[in-house]
């Protein structure tokens, strides 16, 4: 897809990842951009940088954890832009540790990170398969190909949406819908922070519960900084050249490719190349 006079939606487009898209798909000559975030005057400011630059935009608020909100976000790109062509489902957040993580935080995350990529798919999918066309991106991480050390939740829920989208680009492929799914490692966003927003002390376990915590959570960030820590500018180059070869998957980081190939080749020994690293990075080998 060249993106040059498409309609393009970007949920957590208020910052990071999300409102370089945004920028990145205007100063290609999109035709609109809409702006989706919880935070509505972030969105605000990231329309009002596209319209400066001579595209059109549109901020809306919109908790993609909620259906209603998602349908609503999809009606309102309609109405000002007349279609959709090209949905960015971006919005995704972390939380470190391991199976003692509380209900509330993994319920939240699945939200952010699952379901509100099930909520797009229903609430677009309509619209684009009537005209034969359209194309969905489904931020996942190099997480959901791999796994992330230090925070379960985070692998879980990464692995599920990468493969909800090859799902959808299996079933819906012949029908028109193009799907890639963008899989980074480290990214300079405010994920942590918007993070800390979604779930702030939600993750802690419950007093007592008798789980045992996992290894040291500061192993997340340096697991995902071992080759090297991109800008939102350069991911977003990535997904646009990507889009223009219509690939499955957006790999940012090419180091990711051969990572899944070993993975795939010997379960067995990636594995324990990954215990090796994570008691390397906990401090522990």
């Amino acid at each position: 897809m060249d993106v040059r006079d498409k309609v393009a939606v970007v949920t957590g487009g208020a910052s990071g990842i999300g409102r370089s898209f945004c920028l990145a798909f205007a100063e290609h000559g999109a035709a609109g951009v809409v702006v989706a975030d919880v935070d509505t005057p972030g969105a605000e400011e990231v329309a009002a940088q596209v319209i400066s630059r001579g595209g059109r935009a549109l901020a809306v608020r919109a908790d993609m954890t909620r259906e209603g909100d998602v349908r609503a976000l999809v009606g309102q790109a309609t109405d000002a832009f007349g279609r959709i062509d090209l949905f960015c489902s971006n919005a995704g957040i972390i939380v470190a540790g391991g199976v003692e993580v509380s209900d509330e935080a993994w319920s939240r995350i699945w939200a952010v990170n699952v379901q509100s990529h099930v909520y797009v798919a229903r609430a677009v999918l309509p619209g684009m398969l009537a005209r034969g066309d359209g194309y969905l991106v489904i931020t996942a991480s190099a997480a959901g190909l791999l796994t992330q050390l230090g925070s379960a939740p985070y692998a879980v829920t990464k692995h599920a949406a990468v493969a909800l989208a090859e799902w959808l680009a299996i079933t819906y492929g012949a029908r028109g819908i193009k799907v890639s799914c963008l899989c980074p490692q480290a990214v300079t966003t405010n994920l942590g922070a918007t993070s800390l927003r979604e779930v702030g002390a939600l993750a802690l376990p419950p007093p007592g519960d008798g789980a045992v915590p996992s290894s040291d959570a500061g192993s997340v960030s340096r697991q995902a900084a071992v080759d090297g820590v991109l800008t939102p500018d350069q991911v977003a180059a990535s997904v646009v050249d990507g889009l223009a070869a219509e690939r499955f998957l957006i790999l940012p980081h090419p180091d990711v490719a051969t990572y899944e190939l070993r993975r795939a080749q010997d379960r067995d020994r990636w594995l324990g190349g990954m215990r090796r690293l994570h008691a390397r990075l906990a401090g522990k080998g």
